[in-house]
C-alpha cells in the first residue's frame, strides 16, 4: 500500500486505522520519518490510544527505548546512527513479539530489517500549515 494522507490531529482515525490494518496482528516495525516536531510521537501516542491501551506516551528521546503494554515497542534514535543502533544490541529488540515504531529510522535500516525478514512499513510525515501530510509505503 503507498497512498497519502493530508490529515489534522482530529482526524488521525483516518491513517491509524489503515496502518492497524497494514500491520494485521503481524510483527511490524514502523519507521517514522519527518523533521523536528512533524508528529511522529504524537503518531505513536494515538496509535497506542487507538488500539486501546490506556499509557502516558512520550518520546524516548534520552532513554532509546520505551515500551507499552507488552507489545508495543517505540524507539527514537535521533541522536544514533546505525552503528550505534546496532552496537546497543538494540537491532535484537525487533525479535520481540509485537509492533516496534522506530523514529527517524532511515534507509540503511529498513535494507537491513527486509533482509532479516521483518515486515516493514514506513510513514513519511511532513508539516503542513494546520494539517500534516502521511505517506505510508507498506
Amino acid at each position: 500500500m503507498n497512498q497519502k494522507f493530508e490529515l489534522g490531529l482530529d482526524e488521525l482515525d483516518v491513517i491509524l486505522s489503515k496502518v492497524h490494518s497494514c500491520i494485521n496482528n503481524k510483527d511490524t516495525v514502523v519507521l517514522l520519518r519527518g523533521d523536528l516536531a512533524s508528529g511522529k510521537t504524537t503518531f505513536v501516542k494515538n496509535y497506542v490510544k487507538y488500539i486501546g491501551i490506556d499509557e502516558c506516551v512520550t518520546s524516548p528521546t534520552f532513554s532509546i527505548q520505551t515500551m507499552y503494554s507488552s507489545e508495543i515497542f517505540h524507539y527514537d534514535i535521533y541522536n544514533k546512527s546505525l552503528e550505534d543502533f546496532v552496537a546497543l544490541g538494540l537491532l535484537e529488540e525487533f525479535e520481540k513479539k509485537g509492533i516496534h515504531f522506530v523514529e527517524w529510522g532511515e534507509d540503511r535500516l529498513e535494507k537491513i530489517l527486509q533482509e532479516y525478514g521483518f515486515e516493514v512499513i514506513n510513514i513519511k510525515i511532513e508539516k503542513l500549515n494546520n494539517k500534516r501530510l502521511y505517506e505510508v509505503y507498506a
